[in-house]
């Protein structure tokens, strides 16, 4: 309701009102200043309301007050709805004063350069420090030492308008224990507000579980250790008695003049000195340390070079399909170790499925965000998934969790290493990529190999069989060799000197380093990587390349040290060859890495 009009009857009205009411009228009538009250006028009914009265001045030709035009304005719910607002603002104080009072968490208000200007009671509490003794006081002389990076970072934060939700810090306590203390904290416009709670018990329990966990992943170890080491025992066994027993029938064979059997001794002996070859290949490939000889793959054409071999191996009873994805990625990958990771899945699938069934190999092109990328233990990114599903009898959540753990198998007693699947893990980890089961029982098994994208083309088919034959050496060309192992350094020289090369000998690195810092003509450096006398092989072959800079090397190993030489590109003018290698391999490589 608003009145507007001439005041004649008003300035008795505004005598009449309140004291503060009337001086202020009294001020305008005697400056000329607008008049501004707010007061409270009873109605007709006696009911009384707010109103905003309000009167200007009209003035004549000479300046003078002529009358005045005012207005009363009913402001009355709007002085409702403040007055509400303002004891909801009070009500709502007190409760923040009274959780300021009672709250059990440390609550804080300081600036950002860590001065405290505001504590609760919980301070004494928790850590015995009264309120006089923290205010003023810059909370960074409570951090601990070790923590004293955090707290700088979290201002950082907070200064640039960032909210912590969890920052856990030690404070010293006034005893001079330190407690650990979990913050959230929100920024204001001059002050930082935080409330902490202490976890030291929570940190302590998690810190004694991680321990007790620690523990238990060790005895487990030592528990695969000894499995491993058992297992290891039982097949070399069995090899080198095949290798050991064949030997011994040549050498009487030889006695007796029956040379006409030798052959038959000699297969058996290479047969059992390449399933121990094979075992090795499968214990590095399972610690991720064998030596593998990565290229730019498609993996569909290296699928369909295999598929008749993998129909060939599972039989008849088995239809084996191939869903080739169109446009997959190549990857950067060992192919001959895919190539038997592939056949190992395939095998293990139709061994799943003693009555027949059927076997999926599937390709496609997978990019994996973070949520997946979690899941499957990798980083985010693109990746080429070969999978192999059968319709067999399955694998319960338990035998799923050990699969990939070195001797476990569910096949009978002398029918698995139990190094199958552990090989492919171990060389699909080593490859960047990994490995995963997805199984129900009586529904079949599926699993998947995730290999990073190359960026790149892949390779063409080799065309080993079109190579011409190995020439033999040019006179005078000269092999150094350099391995602690005797019969080693005897084979290779002998299959150097057979193909006409001049051969010398090193039985360390310090040995060899010399002979190759001398003035000797030496055209290729064949060397173990693990040697004895404080230099290992890689050591000695880039030692001696300061003064040899086109020194050509074949390191030829089978321990773990191998490794090291696939953390990085191998120099121009190296290679690697695995031990046990085949006589005629060495062969081809020494004259490769000559002509370079």
């Amino acid at each position: 309701m608003a009145w507007k009009g001439p005041w004649r009857g008003r300035r008795w009205c505004i005598r009449r009102t309140a004291p503060p009411a009337a001086a202020d009228w009294a001020h305008a009538l005697a400056t000329g200043v607008v008049y501004q009250h707010e007061m409270r006028l009873r109605r007709a009914d006696g009911a009384y309301r707010w109103f905003l009265v309000r009167a200007e001045p009209v003035r004549d030709a000479a300046g003078a007050i002529a009358r005045w035009v005012g207005t009363d304005v009913d402001i009355d719910e709007g002085k409702r709805r403040a007055a509400e607002l303002e004891r909801l603002v009070a009500e709502r104080t007190a409760d923040r004063n009274a959780l300021w009072q009672l709250s059990r968490d440390l609550m804080l208000r300081c600036t950002f350069e860590g001065v405290i200007t505001a504590v609760n009671p919980a301070w004494t509490e928790i850590l015995g420090w009264r309120e006089d003794e923290l205010l003023g006081r810059n909370l960074s002389d409570l951090v601990h030492p070790d923590d004293a990076a955090r707290p700088r970072e979290g201002v950082r934060d907070l200064s640039r308008g960032m909210s912590h939700a969890r920052f856990d810090n030690r404070y010293r306590a006034r005893d001079g224990s330190y407690r650990w203390i979990a913050w959230s904290t929100r920024p204001s416009e001059d002050l930082i507000n935080a409330v902490g709670r202490d976890v030291t018990a929570e940190r302590e329990r998690a810190e004694a579980l991680a321990r007790t966990e620690a523990a238990l992943r060790q005895a487990q170890k030592m528990e695969a250790v000894g499995q491993l080491t058992g297992g290891l025992a039982h097949d070399f066994n069995n090899m080198l008695a095949g290798i050991a027993g064949s030997l011994e029938m040549m050498q009487t064979r030889v006695l007796q003049g029956r040379t006409g059997e030798l052959d038959r001794y000699i297969a058996a002996a290479q047969g059992a000195a390449k399933r121990a070859a094979a075992l090795t290949h499968r214990l590095l490939a399972f610690s991720r340390r064998q030596t593998l000889d990565p290229k730019p793959t498609d993996v569909n054409r290296l699928v369909a070079g295999m598929e008749e071999l993998v129909r060939r191996t599972v039989g008849p009873p088995v239809t084996v399909e191939v869903a080739a994805a169109g446009g997959l990625w190549p990857t950067l990958v060992d192919p001959s170790q895919l190539e038997n990771a592939l056949l190992n899945l395939c095998i293990n699938a139709r061994d799943a499925m003693p009555g027949g069934g059927r076997i999926v190999i599937e390709t496609c092109n997978r990019w994996l965000d973070h949520r997946a990328a979690a899941e499957r233990d990798v980083a985010p990114g693109q990746y080429v998934s070969i999978c192999v599903s059968d319709d067999g009898t399955g694998m319960t959540p338990d035998v799923v969790a050990k699969a990939f753990d070195p001797f476990f198998t569910t096949k009978p007693l002398g029918e698995g290493t139990g190094l199958g699947l552990s090989m492919i893990y171990g060389f699909v980890r080593q490859s960047g990529g990994q490995a995963r089961i997805y199984s129900e029982v009586g529904r079949g098994t599926t699993v998947c190999l995730y290999l990073p994208r190359h960026r790149g083309e892949a390779e063409g088919p080799d065309e080993i069989e079109n190579r011409p034959p190995k020439p033999l050496a040019r006179a005078g060309e000269t092999v150094l060799v350099v391995d602690d192992e005797p019969t080693v350094r005897m084979l290779v020289v002998e299959v150097l000197e057979d193909l006409g090369y001049r051969a010398i000998e090193a039985e360390d690195g310090p040995g060899g380093l010399t002979l190759l810092r001398s003035d000797l003509r030496i055209d290729l450096l064949i060397t173990d990587v693990g040697l004895p006398g404080g230099m290992n092989g890689r050591q000695m072959a880039d030692a001696a390349r300061t003064c040899r800079p086109g020194l050509k090397v074949l390191f030829i190993t089978g321990y773990a040290e191998n490794a090291a030489l696939n953390h990085g590109h191998l120099a121009p003018g190296t290679q690697v060859l695995t031990k046990p290698f085949a006589l005629d391999a060495l062969a081809g490589r020494i004259r490769g890495l000559i002509e370079g």
